[in-house]
């Protein structure tokens, strides 16, 4: 008993240090509000979100997520993929609290670990705005840029940057 209280107090600290609280992505091929009505309806389909608002002149869609939920990057990006259209841009704002990256600018949240690229050694508190930087969540020209193609991609682990 005292095990599973234990591994349970474990979890809920790890959840309490940092939670993503929103997500704003930015959608490309979109040409008219049907399209970005397409990808609204396809994001609220996720039992995790809560609200999206969607801002048909910048293409960009604001995802506020339901309470204590697990979050699925993946699958936010398979539901934009599945209305027809590409992810530009992907922020999540994560709150920590007083989250030290590894020295080598790393953090795992929940089922995810990050390495940050312009992070090592900080300490992260309060809202940070994380921005991913692997194929599928930024342009192919932009990812190209990062040269993040010569990197492993492993599950799991996303590169971004503050």
């Amino acid at each position: 008993m005292k095990k599973i209280f234990l591994l349970l107090a474990i979890v809920v600290s790890m959840v309490a240090k940092a939670q993503v609280t929103k997500v704003y992505l930015q959608a490309s091929g979109l040409t008219c509000s049907m399209c970005s009505n397409a990808i609204n309806k396809s994001l609220k389909t996720l039992d995790f979100v809560e609200k999206v608002d969607a801002d048909v002149k910048s293409y960009t869609f604001g995802i506020s997520f339901k309470q204590n939920a697990q979050v699925d990057f993946d699958k936010i990006k398979k539901k934009v993929e599945d209305a027809g259209f590409s992810v530009s841009s992907f922020v999540a704002a994560i709150h920590f609290n007083d989250v030290k990256l590894n020295d080598n600018g790393t953090v795992t949240m929940g089922n995810y670990t990050f390495s940050i690229i312009n992070g090592k050694g900080q300490s992260l508190n309060g809202i940070q705005r994380v921005r991913l930087l692997d194929k599928g969540f930024v342009s192919s020209k932009e990812y190209k840029s990062n040269a993040l193609g010569q990197v492993a991609t492993v599950a799991g682990v996303y590169h971004a940057s503050l």
